[in-house]
């Protein structure tokens, strides 16, 4: 093996990685010198940057010094202590809980993993070497006495005294690399990249808003540029005249700017025009291109049938004499294009001869009318990444079968060749991110802008409350990986409330407390013995840098009538920022509504633990309420997942924006536009308009509009009552939500209770998988406890519904018997027919996946059309994909007058989620052409899905919400 190199930075040394290198010196050649970065340098291709992957990396080629353990328990352990020092220890917000944690598990230990030395004792020693509040810990002699012991042990060591006798460690260094790590998250390091020498570059097209898809390729190639002292260039895709507009390149520089990214360099593909039409001059000369005026229907149906153009043997002449028609912009030249003549026969689409140029009769915004013919993208990008000194080209994974096409232009022209590393896209559930799609919405009038709040544009998450630190830290943490998934919002919103950078939340401890009351639901209470006065607190009761602000007390004040019907009379309620305070007295009218309240204060009784809190508002002359509109906003597509040949606008949501007239603090007439506050007991809000006083015009005031930011929570956070009441409410709606609205089943008793006893059935065989789940995946113990303790009261109430004890296998009797025999058929006759439907359509687009032969691929969809044909003769209604008849007809089935019975259960649930994700998996195995035995493996474990579902809750599988709710 040849020697490694390791180079260490002097001013931050690696302390694990050179620990490594003593315990390995005499396996591994290795030799450890200075420099500006610490890496390894494996071969002349292969480099590794972070320490962790040094330490893996050193341990697997040295395995006689069994740094990595002897096991793959021991791999797991170590492996987690690992990402234990990179996170728990090396940040201010978790080092107390991640000592306590590491004296724990050293309590009756010598070693953190098995019984000899490994990476872990390496890279946690370290760590806790390089760390301030350690050392201080040390200094006060306030060390947790297991890890003082267990650090004093490893330290007294050979190779410990070696390495921190030779390497000085700055402890305030190594702990503002560690967290500045955690601030980017996890990326891959870029093959071949060099210090100093890495050039990326992000390519938008000047056709609309930025949207948080382009902000993650924004970052990322920023990210490289900081990284390695490189570059960064920004460059406007401006090949295509039609859709570039002036005004969105002035939009797009802003959007770039409020990420706080700095290219280095600024420049169009317009600026290169003359040398890419030179360079595919010379393609056309060389017999590498040629001229085709074929239709474009007609060249397409030929790229799917690996039709060679009928002008593809066009001598050299022709096609210059074509070209030129094309440069001239004459009625001929328009019908033409040329194209690459590579291989028609090729499997992969993109080179079946692509189009390199195009006629377009229109002035372009920088070059006017000069040209008559424009580059392709994909012609374009790999000549001006080459001229333009780019290195590394990141791409979506979406762009991968272009790659092949990408470097043949870079081969075919002879010039540099830049190195493709490609990422997932970010993908949002319930979102869509194609700027047509999101120009319907702006044209048809369901949004007020491209910075409407329930936009992805980087404008409309920063106007909704996103602040742009927790928009980067959410992208940043995705890293670079390929990995294709789709994301919930909560997450980003999670970042946005939670996130932690540098020891500093982004929202929570800064955002300035304030109270608002619903204005229809005001109810006055009376405290005659108050005082009308004015106190000032804390605008932030965690927090006194956020300032104070004035509160006004008064005999009469206002709550909300949500709070007050919680009350009792004699109850002991504490108001916040004023006390306690006894309702004496509770009013109500005839229709038993609470009006009005007496109370009488109760301030030296400070005991807060079981008393209920609520907030309010006192009625003054010094300080009136304010008119408030709070805006909370859902998502504008029901779906979660949209189909790629589903229509969009079947899944607008046309109620997306909800208005609720509040009662506000008086202090909230001083908010500005864009501060960010909390209402108590209702979440954090934007203050999208600033309250205005009565305007001499229009006699009115103008409210303050407050917008509600979503904090990552799928429940919502109480307005009413104490903690205990308001579990109390929730344990009563959720149970009886689910059968509050349910019609009446439409069978008799008998088979109602049959029903229900197979649905019962079914929901313990789903819990029993879940309880199995957990035990596989090792989940804490509390939650298995849960799912098991679950799974018992199933089995009980299934003993006690049936008489008997449940069995795997063993359901009990059908159901459905009252449905006549000539409707079973019939249902039976369409539902085998739909499936057939469903089956050929399977067929078909396998077909077209392998790139089948044209003949058998139209045998194969005239089957299908004759199938469809049948299905609507038979039913009365066309085929539509997830609705077979059995679902459709209320008249085939009386059971479907009532909504399926388990269909909002934790179980149906967790089903549905299964389903969902194993079809992903399916339509991703056939996007990689992935091989046909692994294809149908993952097929057929969809399909036991299904079945499985169908059997829980009485209804075929739809790609529908998960809480059952088919989506419209």
């Amino acid at each position: 093996m040849a020697t490694l190199s390791l180079t260490v930075n002097s001013g931050d040394p690696p302390l694990g990685a050179l620990l490594a290198v003593e315990h390995v010196k005499d396996d591994v050649s290795i030799s450890v010198e200075e420099g500006k970065e610490n890496i390894l340098h494996v071969s002349e291709n292969v480099i590794f940057t972070d320490v962790n992957s040094i330490l893996r990396y050193l341990a697997r080629v040295a395995t006689t010094a069994g740094l990595y353990g002897s096991n793959l328990m021991e791999h797991t352990e170590i492996d987690h202590w690992l990402e234990f020092s990179a996170t728990k220890l090396s940040s201010c917000d978790s080092f107390t809980s991640g000592i306590n944690e590491l004296n724990h598990c050293l309590s009756l230990r010598t070693y953190l993993v098995g019984n000899s030395l490994s990476l872990a004792d390496l890279c946690v020693w370290a760590t806790l070497k390089g760390n301030a509040a350690w050392q201080e810990q040390l200094k006060q002699k306030k060390a947790p006495v297991h890890v003082k012991r267990w650090f004093g042990f490893l330290e007294a060591q050979q190779a410990f005294q070696s390495v921190g006798t030779k390497w000085d460690v700055s402890t305030t260094k190594a702990r503002v690399a560690s967290e500045k790590k955690q601030d980017v998250g996890k990326f891959v390091e870029l093959p071949g990249a060099e210090m100093g020498k890495v050039t990326v570059r992000f390519p938008p097209e000047a056709s609309g808003y930025l949207h948080i898809g382009h902000a993650k390729a924004a970052l990322l190639n920023q990210h490289y540029q900081v990284n390695f002292k490189g570059k960064l260039i920004m460059r406007f895709d401006d090949t295509n005249p039609e859709k570039e507009k002036e005004d969105f390149e002035k939009v797009i520089l802003e959007d770039v700017a409020m990420l706080h990214i700095k290219p280095d360099q600024f420049t169009y593909t317009s600026d290169h025009f003359e040398t890419i039409m030179k360079y595919a001059e010379k393609l056309i000369q060389e017999g590498k291109a040629y001229v085709d005026d074929t239709p474009a229907e007609q060249m397409k149906a030929e790229r799917e049938q690996r039709i060679e153009s009928k002008h593809r043997k066009n001598p050299i002449e022709k096609n210059l004499q074509m070209w030129e028609e094309m440069k001239k912009g004459s009625q001929f030249g328009q019908s033409c294009c040329l194209r690459a003549k590579i291989d028609m026969s090729s499997n992969n689409g993109c080179m079946r001869d692509p189009t390199l140029y195009r006629c377009k009769i229109q002035p372009h915004p920088r070059t006017g009318n000069k040209y008559n013919v424009y580059p392709t993208y994909d012609f374009a990008c790999p000549i001006v990444d080459s001229i333009e000194g780019v290195t590394h080209a990141l791409r979506t994974t979406e762009y991968h079968d272009r790659d092949e096409q990408f470097y043949w232009i870079i081969e075919a022209l002879g010039i540099r060749k830049p190195y493709i590393w490609e990422y997932s896209r970010l993908n949002l559930n319930n979102t869509v991110l194609s700027k047509r799609k999101l120009t319907w919405f702006v044209n048809e009038g369901l949004v007020d802008g491209w910075d409407d709040p329930r936009f992805p544009t980087v404008r409309g998450v920063l106007r909704r409350g996103m602040t742009v630190e927790g928009l980067k830290q959410f992208i940043a943490a995705q890293g670079s990986s390929r990995s294709v998934v789709n994301m919930e919002w909560d997450k980003i919103w999670a970042f946005n409330k939670k996130l932690r950078a540098l020891c500093k939340k982004v929202i929570d401890p800064v955002a300035p407390r304030y109270v608002a009351l619903l204005k229809k639901e005001v109810i006055p209470v009376n405290v005659p013995e108050a005082q009308e006065e004015m106190k000032e607190v804390a605008k932030h009761p965690k927090n006194p840098e956020v300032g104070l602000k004035p509160v006004w007390y008064s005999p009469k004040v206002f709550i909300e009538g949500a709070d007050a019907e919680t009350f009792s009379e004699g109850e002991m309620v504490t108001f916040i920022n004023w006390g306690n305070l006894n309702i004496t007295k509770i009013y109500k009218n005839a229709d038993g509504k609470i009006i009005s309240l007496d109370a009488k204060l109760n301030l030296e009784n400070k005991d807060y633990k079981k008393t209920t809190k609520i907030t309010w508002l006192a009625e003054t002359t010094h300080a009136f309420p304010i008119p408030v509109i709070c805006v909370t906003y859902e998502h504008l597509i029901t779906k979660p997942v949209l189909g790629k040949d589903e229509d969009f606008k079947q899944y607008v949501n046309k109620n997306s924006k909800h208005e609720e007239l509040m009662l506000g603090d008086p202090c909230l007439k001083d908010l500005k536009k864009g501060d960010i506050i909390q209402l108590q007991r209702r979440g954090f809000f934007i203050c999208d308009q600033p309250y205005e006083p009565v305007s001499p015009y229009s006699c009115k005031e103008a409210p303050c509009v407050l917008i509600y930011i979503p904090d990552g929570h799928t429940r919502e956070m109480p307005t009413s009552g104490s903690k205990e009441k308001t579990k109390v409410e929730a344990t009563k709606n959720e149970t009886s939500a689910p059968f509050k609205e349910r019609p009446t089943p439409s069978l008799n008793n008998n088979c109602a209770t049959s029903e229900d006893s197979l649905v019962l059935y079914n929901r313990v065989a789903v819990q029993g998988d879940v309880v199995r789940e957990l035990k596989a995946k090792k989940a804490p113990k509390e939650d298995i406890d849960a799912a098991v303790k679950q799974l018992l009261s199933l089995k009980a109430e299934y003993k006690e519904k049936t008489g008997q004890e449940y069995k795997p296998g063993n359901p009990p009797a059908e159901i459905g018997q009252n449905i006549s025999s000539n409707s079973s058929a019939s249902i039976l006759e369409s539902k085998s027919l739909y499936d057939e439907v469903a089956a050929q359509g399977e067929v078909v687009r396998k077909l077209k996946a392998e790139k089948a032969p044209k003949a058998k691929i139209n045998e194969a969809v005239e089957c299908l059309l004759s199938l469809k044909a049948q299905y609507k003769e038979k039913t009365g209604k066309e085929y539509i994909p997830g609705q077979p008849p059995l679902s459709q007809s209320s008249n085939s089935s009386p059971t479907r007058n009532s909504e399926p019975a388990g269909l909002e259960t934790p179980e149906a649930k967790i089903l549905f989620d299964k389903v969902a994700s194993q079809g992903e998996v399916v339509r991703k195995l056939k996007t990689e052409k992935a091989p046909k035995d692994q294809v149908d493996i993952a097929v057929q474990e969809l399909l036991q899905l299904k079945a499985q579902y169908k059997s829980l809750i009485g209804v075929e599988y739809k790609p529908v919400s998960a809480t059952g709710a088919e989506d419209k």
